[in-house]
Parts: structure tokens; C-alpha cells; sequence
């Protein structure tokens, strides 16, 4: 049975595709269509990365100060929300990009109850900008608007199929979880999400499904509520 209504995160790698930068067109096609595809389904929310065009994690050798480094990184969110924004219009889907940070050109500010508003007419909402403070990753914030926004779950696209002991592109003998309770994440550190994200969703009982984005037809099953991936719950 489809979850009323998801929060989708998805990290800005999905978005260059099988180059190493920047926005690929064919990828952000992918995306949108997979999205517009689970929006005739469910209420759908997302949060995507940054880390595509700027994340202070692999720029601290840059020499720029961290808070500013941030700021660049919730810049770059913004960035890959108004052009997933377009790409799913492009496949009917309405939309709305809502922004922690104030970029009137681009976005309309988050406003909780204006989110809301747009979710209940069937629209697509992106919450860019992450929490709009430096120092939160945008899982924290996919985990935050999600909460705020009332969703029954948190689905967490990446490039492995679900949460391993340690990184499986290097390790052979990387063990796969199939469930893990919040408690159980947060004391092995596990590196799929930060400590902040698992807290708050532990502190409010939120599930978190983590699965392969890439493999098509993943996201509908998770949409759907289907067993895929490493589920993350009490």
C-alpha cells in the first residue's frame, strides 16, 4: 500500500550522472521522470544535495571558511531544485520549489503552512536550501521538513541497495542490513546519514528506508511500501 505521503531525499551525486560534475541532462530526465511517476501515487516532498556543484566536505581544502562554505553548499541545492523543478514540469508534474534561504527570484520562502497548502492541491514541493544554517547537513534537513510536513516516511535515494557495515565499492565482505533501529545506526556511526538526521527521526518515531536510486523501478517500490533497501525504525 502506497505511503500517504513521502519525503524523498536524494544527494546531489544522482544528479551528474556518469560524469563527476554538475547537472547531467539525462540523469536530471531520469529523476524527473521517476518522481512525476510516483507524484500520481502519493503526496510527494523531496530535499535534494548539493554535493554535485559544492559541499564543504570535499572542498575543505579550498581555504574558504566554513559557514561560507555552507552557504555555498545550500546555493547549490537551490540550484538543483529549480532545474529538477523544470525537468518535471517538462513531465506534467506541478511544482513548487521552497527555499530556506531567501531567493525570491528563484523560490518562494518556506513557510510551513504555504507547504502545506501546496501538498494538499497535489503539488511536487522542493525544499531547497537545506535548513538555511550552516553546520546541518541536508539530511537534517530532509529529516526536519519532513517531520513538519506530516510524512508517514523518509526514503533516502543512493547509489548502494541499502545500509552495509562499512562501504561496499570497497570492501568485498561488506555486510548488508535488511533492518536497523535507530539506536543501532547512530552507535556503529554509520556513514549513510548523519548522527543528527537518526536522532531526529528516532525522537519522533520516523521510519527511514535507504535503497538504490539508480535501479530503475527502485523508487516506485519504496513509493508503493514494498520490502526494498534497509529499513531504519524502533
Amino acid at each position: 500500500m502506497p505511503y500517504k505521503r513521502i519525503m524523498l531525499k536524494l544527494s546531489g551525486e544522482v544528479f551528474f550522472g556518469k560524469g563527476e560534475y554538475g547537472i547531467d541532462k539525462p540523469a536530471l530526465d531520469d529523476i524527473a521522470r521517476q518522481v512525476a511517476e510516483i507524484a500520481k501515487l502519493t503526496q510527494v516532498v523531496l530535499v535534494v544535495g548539493g554535493g554535485n556543484i559544492w559541499r564543504y566536505r570535499d572542498t575543505k581544502d579550498s581555504g574558504i571558511e566554513r559557514t561560507v562554505s555552507d552557504a555555498m553548499g545550500m546555493l547549490a541545492t537551490i540550484m538543483n531544485s529549480v532545474a529538477l523543478q523544470s525537468a518535471l514540469e517538462e513531465h506534467g508534474a506541478h511544482t513548487r520549489v521552497l527555499s530556506a534561504v531567501d531567493i525570491p527570484q528563484l523560490a518562494e520562502p518556506f513557510i510551513r503552512r504555504k507547504a502545506m497548502r501546496h501538498i494538499e492541491k497535489g503539488r511536487v514541493v522542493i525544499c531547497a536550501g537545506g535548513t538555511g544554517n550552516p553546520y546541518f547537513t541536508t539530511d537534517s534537513a530532509a529529516a526536519l521538513r519532513a517531520l513538519e510536513l506530516s510524512c508517514d516516511v523518509l526514503l533516502k535515494g543512493t547509489n548502494v541497495d541499502g545500509i552495509y557495515d562499512k562501504d561496499p565499492h570497497k570492501f568485498k565482505d561488506a555486510v548488508k542490513y535488511e533492518t536497523l533501529t535507530y539506536q543501532e545506526a547512530l552507535e556503529s556511526h554509520l556513514q549513510v546519514m548523519d548522527q543528527a538526521a537518526f536522532s531526529l527521526c528516532q525522537e519522533q518515531n520516523l521510519p527511514i528506508v535507504v535503497f538504490n536510486f539508480q535501479e530503475k523501478g527502485n523508487l516506485l517500490k519504496a513509493a508503493k511500501g514494498e520490502k526494498i533497501g534497509t529499513l531504519v525504525t524502533k
